[in-house]
């Protein structure tokens, strides 16, 4: 009997996917375990190993392929002793036919699964980001059509919804008390003009198509900045010590083949201080404030397309030289998307440097549902007073960025002066 190779979710949140890479092709023999394939999800392109042994029949969908829903078929296997046999009619046409919109008065009638669920108690079988589209879109997701497992609405549904298809009328509302809900949702988002509205002529530039990265980045990084009430506390340490101590380090590790670089020493004392400062460590939530019990750092990682941020799990607990180890082994595999799922999602605290460019300052946007972010500046020679005497020192500018509904100002000033402790003097970290 043939098997369905199906599209796999490789997050909690994946909804579709890019086909990257076949690794076989038709008939090929496959067992348990064989990669078959790259999937790119919204953070990363992830191998896709074989769960059932058999023969490929057919590769149903072709590499390169972009929004490929979860769950939907990818490749035929047969077992053995089967024929492989191409089904060139159930590849194309893998879904039933439409059938034609009932009248008003049947689909009043036999309403929807979807909507007779909303017309029940409120609520719809939808994604998140379906419903967060509906929003900005102004759409009722009553009127749109699931195509996800079980008739659950996804994002692409909604995008792909006429703007007519807009709430029902108040008169056919089962419930009036929803109605002042619908009318305190936000206005849609005005419509970004294209650059020809704009008076910018075709052909006087190129056009990147956003990949999934992009757009998620995007999306993610523009609900964080709407919707969470932040606020940016900005702090100069002296770091001649720190650099002083990373010189040694480095030469009691030279055997080992091992460096330790400036944001190592950052994360290690990022995470000293949530302990000394645990209610820095936390989250909001609609249940409550989630209080961490270890400091798993997630450290922002430039990739082409956008950033990721890796995590270096119970970095309290760890040595300079296993951090230092892992943002290495971390920030490569980012760079060339091969981390798992569990190794970027997740964290208690997140951690931006860009002092390698020289930049001096900055804020950074908060990763949500992370209670702050660290923004680490270049560290430069500048001018301190002694008392009243003036000296030179290397100073890095540091900037938290604090979600006002966790961690207030008092608390992100004492995480900082924690912080700067362990910075300006770095033997505290090795204690």
């Amino acid at each position: 009997m043939p098997i369905d190779i199906l599209m796999p979710a490789l997050s909690p949140t994946m909804e579709e996917g890019a086909l990257a890479k076949w690794h076989v092709k038709a008939g090929d023999k496959v067992k348990s375990g064989d990669v078959i394939a790259e999937i790119e999800t919204d953070k990363a392109t992830m191998e896709v190993e074989a769960v059932d042994e058999g023969t490929v029949a057919e590769i149903l969908v072709p590499e390169g392929t972009e929004g490929v829903k979860v769950n939907s078929p990818i490749a035929r296997l047969t077992g053995e002793g089967e024929t492989a046999k191409p089904q060139p009619a159930k590849t194309a046409s893998p879904t039933p036919a439409p059938q034609p919109a009932p009248e008003p008065s049947k689909a009043e009638a036999k309403p929807a699964p979807a909507a007779a669920e909303a017309a029940g108690d409120a609520r719809i079988f939808a994604s998140p980001l379906a419903r967060r589209a509906a929003q900005e879109k102004g759409l009722d997701l009553a009127a749109v059509k699931g195509s996800g497992p079980h008739g659950r609405i996804v994002e692409a549904d909604v995008l792909g919804a006429r703007a007519g298809a807009a709430a029902a009328p108040p008169a056919a509302a089962p419930k009036p008390a929803a109605a002042p809900a619908a009318a305190q949702a936000p206005a849609a988002p005005a419509q970004v003009p294209t650059l020809e509205q704009m008076g910018i002529p075709p052909g006087s530039y190129d056009l990147t198509p956003l990949d999934g990265i992009r757009k998620v980045v995007a999306r993610r990084l523009t609900d964080s900045f709407r919707d969470v009430p932040h606020f940016p506390l900005n702090l100069d340490l002296e770091i001649d010590r720190l650099l002083d101590a990373r010189v040694r380090i480095n030469a009691a590790l030279e055997a080992d083949k091992v460096k330790v670089s400036v944001n190592d020493l950052v994360i290690k004392a990022a995470a000293a201080a949530l302990m000394k400062v645990p209610h820095a460590n936390a989250s909001f939530t609609p249940q409550g404030i989630a209080m961490h019990h270890h400091a798993d750092i997630s450290m922002a990682v430039a990739i082409d397309g956008g950033l990721i941020t890796p995590i270096i799990r119970q970095a309290e607990t760890k040595s300079l030289k296993q951090i230092a180890l892992e943002t290495k082994d971390l920030a490569e595999r980012a760079r060339t998307r091969k981390l798992k799922p569990d190794e970027f999602q997740g964290g208690t605290f997140s951690i931006s440097n860009l002092g390698m460019y020289g930049i001096r300052s900055f804020s950074s946007i908060i990763n949500q549902p992370q209670g702050a972010i660290l923004s680490v500046g270049a560290g430069e020679k500048r001018p301190v007073a002694r008392g009243d005497q003036l000296a030179v020192a290397t100073v890095m500018t540091v900037t938290l960025t604090c979600d006002h509904r966790v961690v207030d100002g008092a608390v992100g000033a004492q995480w900082l002066a924690a912080f700067k402790t362990f910075i300006e003097d770095p033997i505290t970290l090795l204690a």
